[in-house]
């Protein structure tokens, strides 16, 4: 059975916001264009698979501006967490336990509200 780490309340919130903006960031790069310069459409059939892909009118400025400012963000956030001072107190052989415990610990909030 896996350990439970008491994890500090800002590192949990610190986890949690990342796994919001990383949610966001993803949806929105979902929603844009493939390209983010306007691009013509182009068809390849010359690889072990089909590829297609329609014009691109590329990204508007207010666009690649919330792509950046979300970046910058997850950015923050990754290395908020990855340096936090609590990661100096679990043992070292540890660490990838208590990690994916952290990565995991909002899953385990909502199953004990259910």
């Amino acid at each position: 059975m896996a350990e439970t780490y008491d994890f500090p309340s800002d590192l949990l919130a610190g986890q949690e916001e990342l796994h919001q903006v990383r949610a966001e960031l993803s949806a929105l790069l979902k929603r844009l264009p493939w390209s983010v310069v306007p691009l013509d459409g182009f068809s390849d059939d010359n690889g072990w698979r089909k590829v297609e892909r329609p014009a691109s009118p590329g990204w508007t400025p207010d666009e690649q501006a919330e792509v950046e400012k979300l970046r910058r963000r997850e950015h923050e956030l990754a290395v908020f967490v990855t340096t936090h001072r609590f990661w100096t107190d679990v043992a070292a052989p540890k660490r990838v336990d208590a990690r994916t415990g952290l990565k995991h610990a909002h899953e385990s909030r909502a199953q004990e509200t259910c």
